[in-house]
């Protein structure tokens, strides 16, 4: 058993109150045969109650959150049936003001003294709110994971519909994954009331920037959109959208030529947004007999998840694509 020197001013009742306080723990002694609180003056801080020589449970109970009041009373009535320590987390108002307090003590009558319980009490605000941030991104990681594994599930369904080849598939599913991915590492958060997003011109460019780069595609790409921010759920089917689009014009369009050009261009009003994608100096195109599985992944990314319509003017000259989609979508 360690050595304690009761003379050391360690001991000293001032010595600790002041440790006490550094610590920012309050200390409190319940009467449990009449319901009477006593604490110290560090107590009526935390709990934002003017001193006073003793505090009702009821006084108390006036600060702790509707939701953990009957749970609170509860637990400090069962206590005195608890061996050994006991500690209970809740919520108190302080105005408009949410604090988190953790009562500590010790049950089974061990910490009862001559008709009183005796305990600390600690502010554990910062510790809370760190644990609820770390759910939250927990239970969104989660939510993000399950939605991409949809639709990688998805993508892989319908590119082994329109490959010919396992080479072949496994390029165009490599290649809408890997736009998926450029798309996500954009998202981040923006000034203002645009919140967590990425920059629409920014996701385009970024997109193309693969087919502007290689040898002769170099600068026959212009992107001239809005200024606005696009919210990590619009970011994914944009990227799905733009991947078809440029996937279509390498095989077919303007990019599958040295001498063709890909402008994609944009206004936005209040409520909508409209991106033109324009191709010029491409060979001659002709609409399909059929809709193929692109397509249609095209038209449900529009309608579906960017609240828009697409429009399709197959001119000789080269396809114009004028997508119009929802500004609340492209937000979330």
């Amino acid at each position: 058993m360690p050595f304690r020197n009761d003379a050391d001013p360690l001991w000293e009742a001032q010595n600790l109150k002041r440790a006490l306080h550094a610590a920012g723990v309050a200390l409190w002694a319940w009467a449990v045969e009449t319901d009477d609180f006593a604490m110290d003056e560090q107590g009526f801080q935390l709990w934002g109650l003017p001193p006073k020589s003793q505090v009702t449970f009821e006084d108390l109970s006036s600060r702790i959150h509707p939701a953990d009041r009957d749970r609170v009373r509860a637990a400090f009535t069962a206590t005195r049936a608890i061996v050994g320590a006991f500690e209970i987390d809740f919520r108190i108002l302080i105005g408009e003001e949410i604090r988190w307090i953790s009562a500590r003590g010790l049950g089974n009558d061990e910490g009862v003294h001559k008709g009183q319980a005796s305990g600390v009490f600690l502010d554990v605000t910062g510790r809370k709110q760190a644990e609820e941030g770390s759910e939250l991104l927990a239970g969104e990681m989660s939510h993000r994971v399950k939605n991409l594994l949809a639709i990688a599930s998805g993508l892989t369904t319908i590119t082994s519909r329109s490959s010919n080849t396992v080479a072949e598939m496994a390029k165009e599913l490599t290649d809408r994954l890997t736009a998926l991915g450029r798309a996500h590492d954009l998202v981040r958060p923006l000034p203002g009331h645009q919140g967590r997003a990425a920059l629409l011109g920014d996701v385009i460019a970024v997109l193309l920037a693969p087919y502007d780069d290689s040898g002769a595609f170099s600068s026959r790409i212009r992107v001239a959109v809005p200024r606005m921010g696009v919210g990590e759920q619009a970011a994914t089917s944009i990227a799905l959208v733009i991947h078809e689009l440029a996937t279509n014009s390498l095989k077919y369009g303007a990019l599958s030529t040295g001498s063709g050009l890909l402008d994609i261009s944009g206004t936005s009003t209040e409520n909508e947004v409209c991106i033109v994608w324009t191709e010029q100096g491409g060979p001659a195109v002709e609409r399909p007999a059929d809709e193929g599985y692109g397509s249609k992944l095209l038209h449900r990314s529009v309608t579906g998840q960017l609240g828009g319509t697409i429009n399709i003017d197959w001119a000789k000259e080269g396809i114009i694509i004028t997508l119009t989609l929802n500004s609340n979508h492209l937000a979330a």
